[in-house]
Parts: C-alpha cells; structure tokens; sequence
C-alpha cells in the first residue's frame, strides 16, 4: 500500500495519534506525516504510506496556510490557550490598529520559538524543560509571512477583543509565536486560541478526510478501504522533472546501478533531483541527473 493520505484532523488527539489509528486501519507500519500539528489545532494532516514515506523529505520545505483566533488582552505560558493565562492591563486595541501591526510582520524575519515546542536542547525537547521549570533559551528561526488578512473582529469585550487571521508562512513558522509578538507590539498581551490548518503545500482542507471517513472505509473493507482513499505517491511533486524508465532500467535501478533511459533526458539539469516513472506514469524512485545517465537516489516499492 503507497500513497498519500490526506486528513482532516480534529482538535485533540496529536498527530502521532492520528498516524497510529491509520496504521492500525491499513495494517501497515509505514506511515509518516508531513508536519506535525499541536493537539488543540485542527486541519490539514498529511500521511504518506508504504514507499510514499520514502518522498515525504520533498515537501517538508512547503508552505503552510492557517487560520489562527487570537485573544488579545492576556499571555500564556505556551503562547495558545492550553497554557496558563496571566492577564495583561495595556491600551484598549482596536481593529485599526491590529492590521497596521499585521502588515508589519510580513515578510521574511527571525521569529523566537515558543519555549514549549518540539525543538531539541542538548537532545531533550524544549517543551520537556519548560514543564520541569527549566529555563529555556532558543535561538531565533529564519521564517517568511507571506500572507496576513484579519478577517474577522470581535470587540464586544474591547478589554479582550478576538482576532481571525488567515496566514500564509514558510515551513517552520510559529502560529503561536505570532500571536504572542502580535500582543506585545500592541503593547498588551496575546495568544493562540484556535488554530486550522487550511492547506500544508499541494494539500487543502477541502479535500481532506475526516476520522469517521477512514474509519467508516476500513470497517466496510479493511486496509482495501484505505487503499481507495489514496492519492498517487507522488501527488504534488509535478514541479519535479520526470523521466520514463524501461523494465530493464527499473530493475537496474532498484539495484542503485546508474541507468541510461533510453527515453532521454530533456527536462532535468544536471545534478537536479528528478521523479523515476514506470510506462503508466506511476511513480518507482527518485534520481538526480548526471549527464546522460540517471543516478537513483531512492526507490519506493523494495
């Protein structure tokens, strides 16, 4: 079984909950996903199963789109709405004066991490300090906002007003973050109190799969269920080039042996990664270009 799988995620459980029902469901151990999403966020989940694991360094780089609630008015120990809230007395912030902010974090930018986040420390998660009262200090990350809307403003507690922003960012960029240097450039406090992820690179929520969906297709037809859910291993790598290998050039391949495709190279510059195709356009590996011949770099269905 390879292929991508694409999931709606609920708030609650965490990705590697997510990861292992599915491997239950398909009755396989390779399963990956393609970045993690915290448990009070929901969205776009991407899972690659079987040789699809093999691909999923190739998106890891993608942009992300979210769209993020942030509460105004207090801080929290971990920037979002499951840490503890201290609330902040500053000036009354208005809807004008959010987006005139916004526009300022548009753009690439070193962004501080939240203290509780994934990043190791001396081989121990940052987050794993933080909860044993540790004192964490990490360095600034190179990020890029692409995208900033406020769409939605509610000051019915103008002490407390609630933003809903659509965001646009590099891989690695810090929702939570945001909120936080939101709140303190506005001279209050902020935080994170909902969070969806709208699309993670070629991958968007509107086709995604709900848990009750993969559940209901492996309760009607076990693993084969999930099988029908799949999307090609290879969906969203189109930007890549591709060359068509011959039986002979597959199996060639598959033993790391540089092959000459009798079917050329037209689009691939030289030392430039490259999709390996069958004769019906499946994908089989991947290579780099070494002038006439294909180096194979990895190959999906060993």
């Amino acid at each position: 079984m390879h292929g991508v799988l694409v999931v709606a995620k609920p708030a609650g459980p965490t990705s590697h909950d997510v990861v292992a029902l599915v491997r239950r469901l398909a009755g396989t151990r390779r399963v990956g996903h393609g970045g993690t999403l915290d448990p009070f966020a929901s969205g776009v989940l991407p899972l690659f199963l079987g040789g699809a694991t093999r691909l999923v360094e190739y998106h890891l780089a993608d942009d992300k789109s979210y769209r993020a609630t942030i509460c105004f008015g207090a801080t929290s120990t971990t920037d979002d709405l499951d840490g503890e809230l201290t609330p902040v007395s500053g000036p009354v912030v208005t809807r004008a004066a959010a987006e005139a902010s916004l526009r300022g974090f548009l753009g690439p930018q070193l962004q501080q991490p939240p203290a509780y986040s994934a990043i190791q420390v001396g081989g121990r998660r940052a987050y794993a300090m933080a909860r044993a009262g540790e004192t964490v200090v990490l360095a600034p990350r190179q990020v890029e906002i692409k995208r900033l809307e406020l769409l939605e403003w509610n000051d019915e507690d103008p002490e407390r007003p609630i933003a809903i922003v659509d965001v646009t960012c590099s891989a690695g960029t810090y929702i939570r973050a945001l909120a936080r240097d939101l709140g303190a450039q506005l001279g209050t406090g902020a935080y994170l109190g909902a969070l969806v992820r709208t699309v993670s690179g070629p991958f968007a929520l509107d086709g995604a799969r709900s848990l009750d969906e993969i559940r209901s297709a492996a309760a009607a037809s076990g693993p084969d269920g999930i099988r029908e859910l799949l999307l090609p291993p290879d969906t969203g790598l189109d930007a890549l080039p591709a060359v068509s290998l011959t039986p002979d050039e597959i199996a060639d391949a598959g033993q790391g042996r540089f092959v000459r495709p009798a079917a050329g190279l037209r689009d691939a510059a030289d030392g430039e990664a490259l999709r390996l195709l069958d004769g019906d356009g499946a994908i089989v590996g991947m290579g780099r270009r070494d002038g006439a011949r294909v180096a194979p770099t990895k190959i999906l269905h060993r």
